[in-house]
């Protein structure tokens, strides 16, 4: 009896661990997965035209962009930590022109977010962001020379702030007053020619080469960005970014604009449209234009860049 009484006691202590370690772990797991949040969307947008006994007349073309939106989030009561890595290619081929490039992106973005109150929207934040090209760029039809190429030009920026976040309504604002914006040139014939603001090389009056252009181009200054994102109607769905930054050191008051604009139209799992605009001004990027007619490329002063997007594609997300 009094075995079986010990037998029955060990086997209710050994139920009892099992399921204390169980709920534990299961607590833990439960604990991971609302603290992380990944996603993954690779996207593949094309446009095709083609013409055959077309009275008004035209040219066969195609082009594609490839986009990959990657994304690891942490969140918890107090702590935020947003990673976002984007990338995208796009190539164009019209008949009897050479292919050209009509997207080139690579970007890291990584927000930190610390927050005292609970209940605060407010977060102390620390920002970085890393963008650049994958290959060169030209000014079609102009091959011979890039006027851009990988890591010329490259941009880093690294602040800290404050970041208002509103789950309820998908927007974001982001302000900084001490924020530090580096631009990498590492080309040194664009260096030369003080492309994206870089202090570019000087010659003497039989214009020898007395000093290479710089490289890099260090600023601090203050950085405002908001993001906003809503399903303006059923299946449409818009993001909005906007990003601001005046540099302290440098004619302060000039204001660099990069406002970016899409709309996602689901048509299914698989496929969607994407209508989008993307609008920058930066006074540090002078115009290029062959003025002359001669090859050479002049530089000129600063204008508003524009690139618009319309297109159908496949969506897949792993």
């Amino acid at each position: 009896m009094k075995f079986k009484v010990f037998l029955i006691t060990v086997l209710v202590s050994v139920y009892s661990i099992n399921a204390t370690i169980l709920n534990d772990s299961l607590a833990l797991k439960k604990d991971s997965i609302s603290h992380w949040k990944n996603s993954n969307k690779v996207r593949l947008i094309f446009t095709q035209n083609s013409f055959v006994n077309w009275s008004a007349g035209g040219n066969n073309s195609i082009a594609g962009i490839v986009k990959i939106n990657l994304l690891r989030n942490y969140k918890n009561n107090h702590t935020t930590w947003f990673n976002e890595l984007k990338s995208s290619y796009g190539l164009n081929k019209e008949e009897e022109r050479e292919l050209r490039k009509t997207e080139d992106l690579f970007e890291v973005n990584s927000t930190f977010g610390y927050r005292e109150n609970t209940k605060s929207n407010w977060y102390y934040s620390a920002k970085f962001n890393f963008k650049t090209q994958y290959t060169n760029g030209y000014k079609y039809p102009n091959t011979d020379k890039p006027i851009s190429r990988f890591f010329a030009p490259a941009y880093l920026f690294l602040g800290v702030g404050t970041e208002y976040t509103k789950k309820e309504s998908n927007f974001k604002l982001y302000l900084s007053p001490i924020t530090n914006k580096t631009t990498f040139v590492f080309d040194q014939r664009l260096a030369n020619e003080g492309s994206f603001g870089v202090k570019r090389a000087v010659y003497d009056t039989d214009k020898n080469l007395v000093s290479e252009g710089e490289n890099t181009k260090i600023e601090f200054g203050m950085l405002a960005t908001g993001e906003w994102k809503s399903e303006v109607m059923k299946n449409i769905q818009m993001a909005n970014k906007l990003i601001l930054y005046s540099d302290y050191l440098n004619n302060y008051g000039n204001v660099d604009v990069d406002w970016e604009i899409n709309f996602d139209l689901t048509i299914n799992k698989y496929v969607t449209a994407n209508v989008g605009s993307h609008f920058i001004f930066d006074d540090d990027v002078k115009r290029k234009e062959d003025i002359d007619n001669d090859g050479t490329l002049d530089i000129l002063g600063p204008k508003i860049q524009v690139k618009q997007l319309l297109g159908v594609g496949f969506l897949y997300n792993f």
